[in-house]
C-alpha cells in the first residue's frame, strides 16, 4: 500500500512499453504534476523522454522522430485536443493513457480521428491522484462543498480520484462513512456505483479480510488544521506552504537566486526523508552534524557552528560546498525561514496556548492566556484570530463563555473583518450542533484515565501534545471497536475480522498532523497497512480558504459578504 510507487510504476510502464527511441512526453496540467510528484525531469531523462510538452499547448512543433507517449486526464476537454492532435499529428507513433476509466464512445471518436493510424495503443493507467508520501494522497481540490453538500463537479473528480486509488493499490474494498455527513454517505454511495458499474476492473484476488474504505468528514475536526505545526514536513506546509512538493521562498529577506524556489521531495531527498517526521529541535542539530562531517573534511578553516546565522554564513562562504550538496544549503535556508518566523511572530508561545486549547479543559487558564497573546504586538492578526477560533470551538457552550469580551479584543486589536468573521464562520463549519464527535471530553472512564495519567506524567513535549480526532478514530477502527451506528457499513455486509488495509479518506482535506498519526499507525501496528487521502492537504491558510468557499459563513451572525481570498502568507 504505497501510493508513491503506484504511480511511479505506471509512468515507468508507460515508458518501457513504447520501447527504445526518443520520446515526447505529452501531458495536461493535472498529470503534469502527478508526474512530477514520483519523477524527477532528470531521472526520466534517461529513459530517453527528452521533451515534456501540454497537450493544450498551441505552439508545438512538428518532430516526427519523436514518438509521443500521452498521460491524459480523461476529459471531454482532452479527449477533443487528442482529436485535433491525430488529425495532424506532430510525431511518429502516439501510446495514449488516460488516468481513470475512459468511455467507448470516447475511444471510437478518437479511432475515428486517427485517420493517419499513428496510435500504437490506447490503455487506462490509474494514476489518477497526487501521490505526497507513500501512505498520503491528495486530489488538488480547494472548496470542495457548497454548504453541507457537494460541488457537483467536485464530487464526480474526488469519486474518480478514489476509485482510481483503489484500482492502482487493487483494491475491492467494504466501505463504512461517517454518519453524521450527508456528504461522506454520497461519496460512498458515488465510489460504490462505480464498483458496481466497473466491477470486472475492480476483480482482485480475494483477501482473507477485505479491505476498508473509511470516508470521514473535515467538519468533525476543525481543530486540527488550525494548530501551529513542529514537525519538519507538517512546519514548511504551515508557514511557507508546500504546493506539488515545491516551496516558494521568493520572500525570503536576501534570498539567493537559485534557491527562489526549492523542491522537497523524500523520494530524492535523503537528508528530508530523514527527517520529515522530526521536530523542529531535532532538525537543527541534524543539519548542524550535516555540515560539521562536511568541515572535518575541511581542518584549516576550522570554525564553530552556533546558530542557523553562523550557518547560513558557512554555506555562502563555500561555493564548492554549496555545490556538492545543494540539498544542505535548501535546508539550511528552509530551516533559517522557519526559525526567522517563529522569533519575529513569537510561535513557541503562541502555539503553547493553542496547544492547551486543543487538550487542557481548563476554561479560566485558557481565557487568560489568549487574552495575554491578543495584547502581546508580536502576535499577528492571523495568529490572534486562530486562537480565538480555536477558543470559539471548545468553549462554544461553555457557562462562562467570553466569545464577545475576545471578538471586541481582536477588534481593538486591529485585526481585519474578513478575520474576524471567520470566527463564526469556524463554529458554523464544525461546531457541536455539526460535530458526530465529541472533540474535547473524553467520555468513558478509560479515556477520562487514560488523560489523568497523561497529566500525572506531564507532556514529553508540550508543543506536540494534541493528536488529532483521527488516531482515535483509526485506533478503535483497527481493535474492532469503531461503533457502527456512527460509522455504519453501506450495504448489508460487515467485517467479521479486524481490518488490514485501510483507506482512510478526509471530505474537506487531510493534513500533515494527520499523516504523521498514520505514519506512526503503520510502524508500531504489524499487519495494519493505512493510507490517508483528502481533497486537499491543508495548513491553516488554505483551511480557512476552504471554510470560506463553503459558504456556511454567510448564514452566521456576524458575517456577510466575506471575500473568499486569503491573505498572504505574513
Amino acid at each position: 500500500m504505497n501510493v508513491v510507487f503506484a504511480v511511479k510504476q505506471y509512468v515507468s510502464k508507460m515508458i518501457e512499453d513504447s520501447g527504445p527511441g526518443m520520446k515526447v512526453l505529452l501531458m495536461d496540467k493535472e498529470t503534469t504534476g502527478i508526474v512530477s510528484m514520483v519523477y524527477t525531469q532528470s531521472e526520466i531523462l534517461q529513459k530517453e523522454v527528452y521533451l515534456f510538452e501540454r497537450i493544450d499547448s498551441q505552439n508545438r512543433e512538428i518532430m516526427k522522430h519523436l514518438k509521443a507517449i500521452c498521460f491524459l486526464r480523461p476529459t471531454k476537454e482532452n479527449v477533443d485536443y487528442l482529436i485535433q492532435e491525430l488529425r495532424r499529428p506532430k510525431y511518429s507513433i502516439y501510446f495514449i493513457y488516460f488516468s481513470n476509466v475512459i468511455s467507448k464512445s470516447d475511444v471510437k471518436s478518437l479511432a475515428e480521428a486517427d485517420e493517419q493510424e499513428v496510435v500504437a495503443e490506447v490503455q487506462e493507467f490509474y494514476g489518477d491522484y497526487i501521490a505526497v508520501n507513500p501512505h498520503l494522497f491528495s486530489l488538488n481540490i480547494l472548496g470542495c462543498c457548497q454548504g453541507r453538500n457537494w460541488d457537483p463537479a467536485q464530487l464526480s473528480r474526488t469519486t474518480q480520484g478514489l476509485t482510481a486509488l483503489l484500482l492502482s493499490l487493487k483494491k475491492c474494498p467494504m466501505i463504512r462513512y461517517q454518519l453524521s455527513s450527508e456528504s461522506a454517505k454520497r461519496l460512498a454511495e458515488c465510489v460504490k456505483q462505480v464498483i458496481t458499474k466497473e466491477y470486472e476492473l475492480f476483480e482482485f484476488r480475494r483477501t482473507e479480510v477485505p479491505p476498508l474504505l473509511l470516508i470521514l468528514d473535515r467538519c468533525d475536526d476543525a481543530i486540527t488544521p488550525l494548530l501551529n505545526q513542529w514537525t519538519y514536513q507538517a512546519m514548511v506546509h504551515e508557514l511557507l506552504g508546500i504546493n506539488n512538493n515545491r516551496i516558494d521562498l521568493s520572500r525570503v529577506p536576501g534570498i539567493t537566486k537559485d534557491l527562489r524556489e526549492v523542491v522537497l521531495s523524500a523520494e530524492n531527498d535523503e537528508f528530508y526523508a530523514n527527517n520529515m517526521y522530526l521536530n523542529f529541535a531535532e532538525i537543527g542539530s541534524n543539519i548542524k552534524n550535516l555540515m560539521e562531517d562536511f568541515q572535518k573534511k575541511k581542518p584549516k578553516e576550522q570554525q564553530k557552528l552556533e546558530s542557523i546565522a553562523d550557518m547560513k554564513a558557512f554555506v555562502e562562504n563555500y561555493p564548492q560546498f554549496k555545490k556538492m550538496s545543494g540539498t544542505v544549503s535548501k535546508h539550511v535556508t528552509v530551516v533559517g525561514e522557519l526559525s526567522r518566523l517563529v522569533s519575529e511572530r513569537n510561535l513557541l508561545e503562541v502555539s503553547e496556548v493553542e496547544q492547551e486549547l486543543a487538550c487542557q479543559n481548563d476554561h479560566s487558564s485558557a481565557l487568560q492566556n489568549v487574552k495575554r497573546l491578543l495584547q502581546n504586538p508580536k502576535v499577528t492578526e492571523f495568529d490572534a484570530a486562530r486562537l480565538v477560533m480555536l477558543y470559539a470551538l471548545h468553549y462554544e457552550r461553555h457557562s462562562s463563555n467570553s466569545l464577545p469580551g475576545l471578538m471586541m479584543d481582536l477588534r481593538n486589536k486591529g485585526v481585519s473583518e474578513k478575520y474576524r468573521k471567520l470566527v463564526s464562520a469556524i463554529v458554523e463549519y464544525g461546531g457541536k450542533r455539526v460535530r458526530g464527535s465529541d472533540l474535547f471530553s473524553p467520555k468513558d472512564a478509560v479515556a477520562i484515565t487514560k488523560q489523568f495519567l497523561k497529566g500525572l506524567k506531564g507532556v514529553e513535549n508540550v508543543y506536540t501534545q494534541h493528536q488529532p480526532f483521527l488516531h482515535e478514530t483509526l485506533d478503535h477502527l483497527i481493535k474492532g471497536k469503531l461503533k457502527e451506528n456512527l460509522y455504519p457499513y453501506l450495504g448489508p455486509n460487515t467485517l467479521r475480522d479486524r481490518p488490514q488495509d485501510i483507506v482512510v479518506f478526509i471530505i474537506g482535506g487531510a493534513t500533515y498532523e494527520e499523516a504523521l498519526t498514520v505514519y506512526n499507525l503503520n510502524r508500531t501496528t504489524p499487519g495494519v497497512r493505512i493510507v490517508l487521502g483528502g481533497t486537499t492537504v491543508h495548513n491553516t491558510k488554505s483551511f480557512l480558504e476552504e471554510v470560506l468557499a463553503s459558504g456556511l459563513h454567510s448564514r452566521s451572525k456576524e458575517s456577510s459578504q466575506v471575500t473568499a481570498r486569503s491573505t498572504s502568507r505574513r
